[in-house]
Parts: structure tokens; sequence; C-alpha cells
């Protein structure tokens, strides 16, 4: 079974990403930052690698998505609180993100979402420790 999990991004200016996830309140892996690439902590297990197009495109010989036109994927995260979903949301859009979907609010999990400077959907939650409703069992 995996341990950790590595997503990689392209990004059009890794400096510019720095400053906008920065600012969302994550931080970066000195160890595993150039020029070319840097390794944004999610958790102790959990990371996002931003990598700068071209240095992207070495991994893979398929074409790489333009996340302003087309959706690649859309990376959701869980937050302590509904608030803590509204307050990351605006940040997001604060530092220059942009609007994704409307909050949904589903009673046991509450999520909104926003774009990235690079378009990559990030979406965030927070879902009641109690879980979803269950049916009675008759």
């Amino acid at each position: 079974m995996a341990k950790q999990l590595f997503l990689n991004l392209p990004v059009k200016d890794l400096d510019k990403s720095v400053e906008f996830f920065t600012a969302l309140g994550f931080s970066f892996n000195p160890d595993f930052t150039d020029e070319n690439a840097t390794s944004m902590i999610i958790n102790d297990n959990a990371f996002v690698m931003l990598l700068v197009e071209g240095y992207f495109k070495t991994f893979t010989s398929k074409p790489v998505a333009d996340a302003r036109s087309a959706t690649e994927a859309i990376v959701s995260f869980s937050v302590d609180s509904r608030e803590a979903v509204d307050e990351l949301v605006r940040s997001a859009l604060t530092a220059g993100g942009t609007p994704s979907e409307e909050a949904q609010d589903y009673g046991f999990m509450y999520t909104h979402s926003f774009q990235d400077p690079d378009g990559h959907l990030w979406e965030v939650f927070w879902m009641d420790p109690a879980g979803a409703p269950q049916d009675p069992v008759a």
C-alpha cells in the first residue's frame, strides 16, 4: 500500500505559484525546490510538486493540458470547519485565484472551490466527523 502521495502539477510561473500558495498558508520543502520545481507540503504524507511546464513535459510523452480551458483533475482537500472552507477560498481569491464553482452544502459536508493562477481546480471541503446520514435499517 502507498505510504505517501505526490501530485505533480505544471505551472507557468513557479515564483507566482509559490507566492499564491504561501498566501493560502502552505509551506514548501526547500530540499525539493529549485528553479524547475518545488514541493508544497499538504501534510506529512501528501505533497504537490509544482513543476515549471517545460520541466513537467520531461516526465510525459502526452500533451500537457491547458488547465485554463480543460480540466485534467480536481484537487480536493479537507479542512477543520465550514468557516475554514470559506476563509481559504476567500484567501485564494484575494491572492489571485479565480472562482470555480459555488459553495455546496450537503449538510454533513460543505465544499467550495477555486482555480489557482494556472487554472488548476482546487476543492476545499469540511465533512462532519459523524459522517453522512444513514438510512435507518428496517
